[in-house]
């Protein structure tokens, strides 16, 4: 079974191959111990180093497909461990376990023996009840993203600064999720990188949980607590490119086992190496992986970076389509749900790619959402431009709805939006600091109340002014500024508005569910939509208006389907938001030419929503 279990892994069909490689703890023959197997078909020798042998190197054993192994009876849980691979040349490195499930903090780089099935999991309310949301596609999604390294920081007694560990942060961040209105949380990668500053995009262990947090079975825990407090959890996987370091994957037998021999095809724009998916290993290896992360973790998705970059030779269109990742992701979105049909499986992806949420079958990708990030583009580069601008670039608003039932879409408000010079997202709002607070807030009204499920990153909610920095915490003490405070708490109330209403989600990927109540007004930074639930398990319907002139509109004609009695449940201009407090009363609809009215007055930079009263 093990052979055969090998042969499938070199064909590229395991999914599962982390059960036969690396390190597992074992009873070989009524004696304990652990089986190290390690694929390096290239090496002329491969040595086990570990802490059972003092570290000097015991030559392990190759069968005729290149697979190293060696069971130690002396070797025990928790002791580290390192490959020699000694190259066809001479040359002699030592290398991590590619399969290993624990890893030594940085900058140290030993495997760790580690037994992780004797984590006892309390959440199966949970999976039976994930077993029933279809995807979330008509139930409410907001996903809170999140770097755990800096959502806060500890401080000691004497002053030093340290990470949370996973333990530590299920007890703050989790009642905070909770407490916000958000339904997910999505971790920056989790997988063991050994340089800060990649926040994780640059990866060494593919099965292996950062050491820098803690332990894998702390992080099993983290899940495990989410679960029980009915938030899911979802992980950022980086299956296009690995770290260049050279004790990790790179000409890891001293062949280019997992990359390209051609350099063309090798090296990132990043200084990272691109996976080569024509090797059918590879495609194995990355497959197996995602499965780890949703089988032995519990993970409720995973969110693939960067996946123009598996689409295209080297990302770029003009290059051609890279027929082995397109395989690769296909394959692997197949098999994924197949094993795991109630998890996400999520595409960062920028290019214009068809059929991307399509399923395999159908001859699509097979992901279940897209990150729309022409969507997020449009709408920041609207916010930026003055109000007298505004009025000649209102298909930044009305574009997104003109291609948004071609894929099944996410919107992001993610960490890349608040880096690297591209400034905050309250930083970019065009205006005084003054001016920028209700365009803040009237932003995100259009944003949880446009189709399609949501991703906002952490300190969005803070209103933070300084760009994210993995060195540093959030801005906590800006709540203890009125302005932020305010902000904070409309941002919590839209949030459970969001989810407290079903047509603004429960029909998101149907076209009957949006309507364009009113675009003649667009020239004076007016739009206004109705949103309703045509699944047949409620009729509410509502309707929004969003002002993003300077200027107030007096007696405003929104149009509406039914006459009736109308009232404002939502508005961003409540004192309580730091906004100036007007209020529309409830009112009759009345008519304006062919159509049925509501005549409602919109602030500066405010948005509004109304319902029918109930007859």
């Amino acid at each position: 079974m093990e052979k055969e279990s090998l042969k499938r892994y070199l064909r590229g069909e395991s999914c599962d191959a982390y059960q036969i490689l690396g390190a597992h703890l074992i009873n070989e023959k009524g004696q304990e111990g652990v089986q190290f197997t390690v694929f390096a078909p290239g090496a002329k020798n491969v040595s086990l180093l570990a802490e059972c042998t003092d570290w000097n190197p015991i030559l392990m054993e190759r069968d005729s497909y290149g697979f190293w192994s060696l069971f130690s009876h002396c070797a025990k849980e928790k002791q580290m461990y390192k490959y020699q691979i000694e190259t066809q040349n001479g040359k002699v490195y030592d290398r991590i376990d590619p399969f290993a499930f624990q890893s030594e903090v940085r900058p140290n780089t030993a495997s760790i023996v580690c037994n992780l099935k004797n984590y006892k999991w309390q959440d199966e309310e949970w999976i039976k009840k994930r077993k029933q949301t279809e995807k979330y596609y008509n139930a409410p999604l907001s996903i809170y993203e999140v770097h755990a390294g800096s959502w806060k920081i500890k401080t000691g007694k004497k002053g030093d600064e340290r990470f949370y560990t996973y333990d530590e942060l299920a007890d703050i961040l989790i009642p905070y999720a909770k407490e916000q209105g958000y339904t997910h949380l999505e971790f920056l990668p989790l997988t063991e990188y050994p340089l800060d500053a990649s926040w994780g995009y640059q990866v060494t262990g593919y099965y292996s949980a950062t050491s820098r947090y803690g332990t894998p079975q702390q992080l099993m825990k983290l899940v495990d607590q989410c679960h029980q407090a009915s938030l899911g959890v979802l992980m950022d996987f980086v299956p296009a490119h690995f770290v260049s370091d050279f004790y990790a994957l790179h000409q890891y037998d001293g062949t280019y086992l997992y990359e390209s021999e051609n350099k063309d095809l090798r090296c990132s724009e990043w200084g990272t190496i691109f996976f080569d998916f024509t090797k059918p290993h590879v495609l194995s290896f990355l497959k197996s992986a995602v499965d780890f992360w949703l089988t032995v973790f519990h993970f409720d998705g995973i969110r693939y970076d960067a996946v123009s970059r598996m689409l295209y030779q080297n990302g770029q269109e003009d290059h051609g389509v890279n027929e082995a990742g397109v395989w690769f992701l296909k394959n692997t979105n197949y098999e994924m749900q197949q094993r795991h049909p109630d998890c996400l499986l999520i595409a960062e992806d920028s290019s214009n790619f068809p059929k991307v949420t399509a399923p395999v079958v159908y001859g699509g990708l097979g992901f279940d959402y897209k990150w729309d990030l022409g969507f997020m583009n449009d709408t920041f580069d609207y916010m930026m431009k003055t109000p007298a601008e505004r009025r000649n670039f209102a298909e930044r608003i009305t574009f997104s709805i003109s291609y948004f039932y071609q894929d099944i879409f996410l919107l992001p408000f993610s960490h890349d939006e608040v880096v690297h010079g591209k400034k905050t997202i309250i930083d970019k709002i065009y205006g005084s600091y003054e001016d920028k607070f209700p365009q803040l807030r009237l932003l995100y009204l259009y944003l949880f109340t446009h189709p399609g499920k949501k991703l906002t990153f952490m300190g969005c909610e803070l209103a933070e002014f300084k760009e994210w920095d993995e060195n540093t915490e959030l801005g906590w003490n800006l709540l203890t500024y009125p302005k932020h405070d305010a902000f904070h708490h409309f941002f919590r109330d839209l949030q459970k508005f969001y989810t407290s209403h079903p047509s603004l989600s429960s029909s998101d990927f149907n076209p009957d569910g949006f309507h364009w109540a009113d675009l003649t007004n667009a020239c004076r930074c007016i739009f206004s939509y109705s949103r309703k639930s045509v699944d047949g398990k409620s009729n509410e319907k509502l309707y929004i208006a969003l002002n993003f002139s300077d200027r107030p509109a007096v007696d405003y004609a929104l149009p509406v389907e039914e006459p009736g009695d109308y009232e404002e449940i939502f508005t961003t201009d409540e004192f309580r938001y730091n906004g100036n407090g007007h209020k529309n009363l409830a009112k009759f609809s009345c008519r304006r030419g062919m159509r049925q009215c509501l005549l409602v007055d919109l602030p500066p930079f405010c948005g509004c929503i109304f319902k029918c009263r109930e007859s």
